[in-house]
């Protein structure tokens, strides 16, 4: 309420005025002047956010388990509509209390426990809009809902213990086999590039190797090849009378031997006529200056 006098009106709060028990306005901040019995059941409303602790509740579930919930609720009046927190409730805050716990079992009674257990976003939500929906006729908005504290019954923290750890265990197996799994491919993948760096290797050797056959047998058949065009050309300059003392001494050698047979080819008389044309043209050529 507020005093007969000089008053003043914070940042964050209104003045309901009431003349003669009338709801005759509302002051905003600054210095406001209350009239003694005129002005009477004044009252000031704050406008910042409130938190409100709802005390552990016992809800049961749709399937029929007993779980345990506190949480917070936060409001605040609206400022455009503070005579609704003085006209049409006595005290919001306690209301609003109550209200919660009401709505509270309504909502987790809608819900498995699991869906409790694991969806808190989905009852702060639900909360919120069906305590906003009552609120609101008291000039009050809801600006959120935080749940606290869920806490199942003790056989149901102990099953969810065992799954707990028979999950990290599943995890835990599943990793150890992909991490085998992911070791064997390696390995696996290092030996067929191990395999394909040593074929790929003796591949590279066996052309290097085959390229220097070639190139030593084209020089070889070079070389050979230059050899017969020198000794082509040697012979080419060499006329029938080299060739025949070369024969006979090739004969000379043969005859030294201890040998009795000799075989003559067909063509020695041919190779021996060009030697004895030019003997007795020799001879000829003696008689006729004697």
């Amino acid at each position: 309420m507020a005093n007969w006098g000089l008053n003043i009106v914070k940042q964050y709060e209104r003045m309901v005025m009431f003349t003669f028990g009338s709801f005759t306005g509302v002051r905003g901040p600054g210095i406001r002047w209350v009239w003694p019995i005129v002005n009477n059941g004044t009252a000031t409303v704050d406008l910042r956010e409130v938190p409100i602790q709802i005390p552990r509740q016992t809800s049961i579930t749709r399937d029929n388990a007993p779980i345990d919930i506190d949480f917070f609720v936060y409001m605040r009046v609206m400022e455009d509509r503070p005579q609704d927190t003085i006209l049409n409730i006595s005290n919001f805050g306690v209301a609003a209390q109550a209200l919660a716990m009401t709505t509270l079992r309504a909502v987790v009674g809608e819900m498995d426990l699991d869906e409790v257990l694991s969806k808190r976003e989905r009852i702060n939500g639900q909360l919120q809009v069906k305590l906003d929906e009552v609120t609101a006729n008291w000039g009050v908005k809801v600006t959120r809902v935080e749940i606290k504290e869920v806490e199942p019954p003790r056989e149901v923290q102990d099953a969810m213990n065992r799954q707990l750890s028979a999950e990290r265990t599943r995890r835990a197996a599943v990793t150890e086999a992909e991490g085998t799994r992911d070791a064997d491919i390696n390995r696996a993948q290092g030996d067929r590039q191990s395999s394909i760096l040593r074929a790929e290797g003796e591949r590279q050797s066996k052309i290097l190797e085959a390229e220097g056959d070639q190139q030593a047998a084209v020089l070889r058949a070079e070389g050979f090849s230059m050899a017969l065009e020198r000794i082509n050309g040697v012979a080419s300059t060499i006329d029938q009378r080299t060739m025949s003392l070369e024969y006979f001494e090739t004969l000379k050698e043969m005859g030294a031997n201890a040998s009795t047979k000799f075989i003559m080819p067909m063509e020695f008389t041919s190779w021996l006529k060009p030697f004895i044309k030019a003997i007795s043209s020799d001879s000829d050529e003696k008689e006729s200056g004697s």
